[in-house]
């Protein structure tokens, strides 16, 4: 994927190493030749993690005292871990939002010099009337969507940091993030249920999402910047439904309006500066290569 040969960090703290993204980068760092410490909570799939052959450190994002420990040594912070779906406005602040400011001062005490954050192309707001670029500024979320607001909130707070005092901070803005058996599909069949079939999702396959944060790893840091993460062919929800071999919706559904723009990324940038290219540049062919 990415030649070892390009200068890359030597260790790599991984929050949300067990959570769905997670998951399935850690074995591709791993692969790439990175020594990882993964700061995780107890839990029932950790030692599938040092089983892999990760460093494993007992902490929490809203315990500031466990992050000492699992930030000595550390060239690079890859920071996952985040409050998802279920997450009231006042959990998913307090995860997203302070956790996440916790662990960046932590960072940069410890010597950190490059800050790598998984954001979520959902801070775009619709109207733009285009795919969303890197320099539109992220929009206020209603309080009913409080994970793409926290993380909105997030960016705000690493980008205020990262200017104050530099840790060499990289935001990846993540399209629809599926692949490999992960279920997130079919889990978010219920939330697009009003949906109309021909509105288009950008996604982005797990591979995917691992060649993008190798690729910012080993191009070093660039401080500041920000880079929409998505594959080449946006898909309807319509055709995501049939993939998935489920029922298909009823025909009254594809009259209500929308904005046909919302949730579309434009991915130049990291096309030009990281040399992304999707491994899997469509769903479609995920879905053929047994990798959906």
């Amino acid at each position: 994927m990415i030649s070892r040969a390009l200068e890359g960090p030597d260790r790599v703290l991984v929050t949300g190493a067990t959570g769905k993204v997670g998951s399935h980068l850690v074995p591709r760092l791993l692969s790439a030749g990175l020594q990882i410490r993964a700061l995780v909570r107890p839990g029932p799939n950790v030692q599938r993690l040092r089983d892999q052959g990760a460093e494993i450190v007992e902490g929490d994002l809203l315990r500031p005292e466990s992050l000492e420990s699992a930030l000595q040594g550390v060239e690079t912070v890859v920071h996952l871990a985040a409050f998802f779906r279920g997450a009231t406005a006042e959990q998913a602040r307090e995860v997203n939002l302070f956790g996440t400011a916790g662990l960046a001062v932590a960072a940069r005490q410890a010597g950190v010099t490059n800050f790598i954050f998984a954001s979520t192309s959902n801070v775009y707001p619709p109207g733009l009337n285009r795919p969303a670029r890197e320099s539109d500024s992220p929009g206020p979320e209603p309080p009913t969507r409080p994970y793409p607001a926290s993380k909105v909130a997030a960016e705000a707070k690493l980008i205020e940091l990262d200017r104050a005092q530099g840790f060499g901070l990289c935001i990846l803005r993540l399209g629809f993030v599926y692949g490999e058996g992960d279920r997130h599909v079919w889990e978010m069949m219920p939330y697009v249920a009003g949906w109309n079939p021909s509105r288009r999702m950008h996604s982005v396959h797990h591979a995917d999402v691992g060649q993008a944060v190798i690729r910012a790893l080993f191009r070093g840091p660039r401080a500041g910047k920000v880079y929409n993460i998505a594959d080449d062919a946006p898909i309807t929800l319509l055709e995501l439904t049939r993939l998935a071999r489920e029922p298909e919706p009823s025909p009254e559904r594809f009259t209500p309006p929308f904005d046909h723009w919302e949730g579309l990324l434009d991915t130049r940038r990291a096309r030009e500066e990281l040399g992304f290219r999707p491994l899997y540049p469509s769903c479609y062919s995920a879905f053929d290569a047994g990798a959906f």
